[in-house]
């Protein structure tokens, strides 16, 4: 891998231009890439597919996967699972037609649901809200001891993420230009390899690669403190608009087994750090760890106003992805932020909120 200190220096004036550029080029590259990590386990050729694709942070999702919920419930369906690195891949897969669900930040779809992008996906779930499981970590030894100290460091996080909306919300909140920053573009691990060598001063992360910095590195500012400054960030469940409108008992099933994880990691928090530290390949005392620093629903809050809302009736969701674009178009992230309309279209909240508790 070319150490980041070899690279040209990936600067905040110039993303919409390289988005329209590499775009294309870009889309074989991932899904060559998330292929390597597909579960075809058990598929069957006379069945339909469904596909979703999924994360390595500690959520509901990771729980559903791990039990098989959606086998069990959709016996009728091959259920096809592939692992991406970011939500900016996730939404490349969505714009190659090649996922029907995602398990994506709020940052990347507020960027999907926005110019040049325009993926045609709904906000069907709310899978957690952002608290000290995504957060901005300085190496020890680089003098950096605020956001403020930023200028003139190199800071890796992985473009289009939520990560990168929170580093950039930081930035701004300590009246730091992103300019004067070397923001380099890194997906978590190779943030870690990064840090490891001494190429970056500072990753803004989650977990479970955040918890490996940490044990060398200080905390400057957590998503937590920013989402009580009025820049939350959330991990949401997105389905194609398409998919969504073929096939809405799929999707309520779907949202069923979201829901039941929920309840499990509320209820019994030792199952759900069982099935989460299966996936990620840890012990259930560090999953338990990893899912007390992230903020989890109940199925009765996600369809309450503040959230997803009711049927017909779209919650502040909307209002939250469509801040999140105002904010990247003013950091020069897309060209310009869509009407409100276009976010609230984009929450999925037929069946709500009766579906969710429905057995």
């Amino acid at each position: 891998m070319t150490s980041p200190r070899n690279r040209r220096p990936s600067r905040h004036h110039r993303p919409v231009r390289a988005l329209l550029i590499l775009l294309a080029a870009f889309i074989p590259a991932v899904l060559m890439m998330a292929g390597c990590s597909v579960d075809r386990s058990g598929q069957d050729s006379s069945k339909p597919t469904i596909r979703l694709a999924y994360q390595s942070f500690p959520s509901g999702d990771l729980i559903v996967k791990n039990n098989r919920w959606l086998e069990d419930a959709l016996p009728n369906y091959n259920i096809k699972w592939t692992k991406f690195d970011s939500g900016a891949d996730i939404n490349t897969a969505f714009i190659a037609k090649q996922i029907d669900f995602g398990a994506i930040g709020s940052s990347p779809v507020a960027r999907g649901l926005s110019a040049p992008l325009n993926i045609p996906y709904q906000v069907a779930f709310v899978l957690d809200v952002a608290g000290d499981n995504e957060a901005l970590v300085a190496r020890n030894g680089t003098g950096i001891n605020t956001v403020a100290d930023l200028r003139g460091k190199r800071v890796a996080t992985a473009f289009a993420s939520t990560a990168h909306y929170s580093l950039l919300a930081a930035l701004a909140q300590a009246h730091v230009d992103p300019k004067d920053v070397d923001i380099v573009d890194l997906q978590p691990q190779a943030s870690l390899a990064a840090w490891q060598r001494g190429d970056v001063d500072a990753v803004y992360t989650w977990l479970p690669t955040l918890d490996q910095l940490r044990k060398d590195g200080k905390t400057l500012i957590a998503s937590r403190q920013l989402a009580t400054a009025g820049k939350p960030t959330l991990d949401l469940g997105v389905v194609s608009t398409q998919f969504a409108k073929d096939n809405p008992t799929v999707v309520d099933t779907w949202r069923k087994a979201q829901a039941r994880a929920l309840v499990l990691i509320h209820d019994d928090p030792q199952a759900a750090a069982k099935a989460v530290a299966a996936q990620l390949g840890t012990t259930p005392e560090d999953a338990a760890n990893q899912l007390r620093q992230g903020t989890y629903l109940t199925a009765a809050e996600i369809s309450s106003p503040t959230w997803l809302g009711t049927d017909g009736q779209p919650g502040n969701v909307a209002e939250n992805l469509h801040s999140a674009a105002v904010f990247l178009a003013e950091q020069q992230q897309i060209p310009s932020a869509p009407p409100p309309s276009t976010f609230q279209q984009a929450v999925y909240t037929k069946g709500l909120p009766g579906v969710l508790t429905a057995q």
